[in-house]
Parts: C-alpha cells; structure tokens; sequence
C-alpha cells in the first residue's frame, strides 16, 4: 500500500508491506529464547525490509480528529481523496465540489504530485531511521508471552545518544509494544513522554512530559500490515515559542487493494464507487 507501513512518532510524518525476504518468515520465534533487545531487532528488521519491498496500494476510509470522513484511493502516482462526512455530518454538495476541484487540478498539475511524493519520502526517511533506533533507544523487557504475540515495555536508556531532536524526544517514552511472532510484525507501539525536553534551556524548544502515542496496526491481506490507528497527543513549543501542536487521532479501516497500474484518473471513480 505504497509504504503505509511506516511509523510516525509525531503528528505528520507516521509513518509502518511484506516483501518476498518476509513471507519467507511464517515460523514464530521463542521470545525467551532471546533477549528482549534481540526481539525488538528482529521486528525493527522485518519492517525496515517490508518498507523497501512493499510496492502495493490501497483504498480506505480515513476518519479524523475532527470526525471528518475520507475515501483515499492510492497509486503509483499519488493518492486522492474525497469527502463523505465533514466534522460527523454528511458532506455538504459545496464541500464534495472542492474535494473534486481540487483533485482536477491535482492530477493534472505535476509539480503537487512531486510535493506529495516528496513529502512522503520524507516522512518515510524520519520512521526508518527511528525504527533502526529502537532497539538501543530504550532498556526492553518482556512482559508477557503468548501464542500469537509477544509483549514488551520499554523505557529510556540512559546511554543512548540522540543524533537528532526526533530521536531525542523519542528516546525520553516509555511505553510497551507487542509484536506479532508471525513475522516478526509490530502490531502495537505506545508511550508517554517520562519528563520535560528542553533544548537550549528551553528556548529553542521545550516539550511538555506526559506527551502520548498510541500506533495500532493490522493485518489488511496475508502478509501485508497497515497502520489503522494513530493518536498523538504532545504539546509544547519550538524555535522561541512557535507552538508545537501536534495533536492526531487517525482511524483506517475498510482497506481494499488497488490494481497495479490504476490512474489517477481512474482513481478519482473509485473514490466514489460503492
């Protein structure tokens, strides 16, 4: 679904899809026959290679923090996506009439389709370089065992280093994850900020403890993984008193492929089809 399967530890940019190296992988792993940092490796692996390999796209209906309403259609070319309820009500005729223009224009304006590829490569760069920080970012336990899944918490680790303020604010959650044994997929990633982030004595920025992210993700075909749930809720401000408001609660569901080669323009019927 076209690197749906990125993570996002802030508002934006989550971003978390099986390649052929892992539906290789059906067998479950031994979560006690392995430390728990070596786990979170394996996982972080398994997404690093699904991220590269996974070319699919995906139609769905996305539900905001506002109750807005969307049907997104995804190609090889970008993706569209138009009204059905606008902050919990019916999509009034003017609003659909702006999503369609809007589209029109976006379909046939090149450089808004580079904007939009650009934007998500970029995205896509900031989760895989968390993701290869998670395993050292925290201390990990394993909390529970089950048949299906493992579950693990995490806290900061005080000997990690942060290259950069994302890796920064992420390295002060703790919180727990589960992950699927099945692949090694992470089917859940939550935590809370544990204390204050200044930075430059809090003038360049400062952001405030008890911050939150919840990620959920499923499985939407065999194999293939889809983030459906994102909430972040992390307040403070950045670069003197530039507000950092970012605040999402993302729900994904009724996901349906989308054939190879679909275009835009064909897109925009299915973002009407019933």
């Amino acid at each position: 679904m076209g690197r749906r399967g990125t993570f996002r530890l802030n508002a934006q940019g989550v971003a978390l899809c099986a390649g052929t190296l892992l539906c290789a992988v059906t067998t479950a792993f031994p979560a006690r026959a392995q430390n728990a940092e070596a786990i979170v490796q394996q996982a972080a692996e398994a997404e690093l290679a699904s991220n590269r390999n996974d070319q699919s796209h995906w139609r769905y209906v996305e539900t905001e923090i506002d109750r807005s309403k969307y049907v997104v259609v995804e190609t090889e070319n970008g993706a569209v996506k138009r009204h059905i309820d606008e902050e919990g009500r019916p999509a009034s005729a003017a609003v659909l009439r702006e999503d369609d223009e809007y589209n029109q224009k976006f379909i046939h304006n090149p450089e808004m389709r580079e904007r939009q590829r650009q934007n998500g490569e970029h995205d896509e760069r900031d989760a895989n370089e968390l993701i290869n920080l998670m395993a050292k970012a925290f201390v990990w336990k394993v909390e529970s065992d089950g048949p299906e899944t493992v579950t693990l918490s995490f806290r900061p680790n005080d000997s990690f280093r942060p290259p950069d303020m994302e890796s920064r604010v992420m390295g002060e959650m703790a919180g727990t994850m589960v992950v699927n044994k099945a692949g090694h997929r992470i089917k859940t990633f939550k935590g809370a900020l544990s204390e204050d982030i200044n930075i430059g004595f809090g003038l360049l920025a400062r952001i405030k403890q008890g911050g939150t992210f919840d990620i959920e993700r499923r499985m939407v075909a065999p194999g293939m993984w889809a983030i459906t749930e994102t909430h972040v809720h992390i307040v403070g401000h950045a670069l003197f008193f530039k507000t950092i408001g970012q605040q999402e609660d993302e729900v994904k569901s009724q996901f349906t492929p989308v054939p190879l080669g679909t275009t835009l323009e064909q897109a925009l019927g299915m973002l009407t089809a019933k």
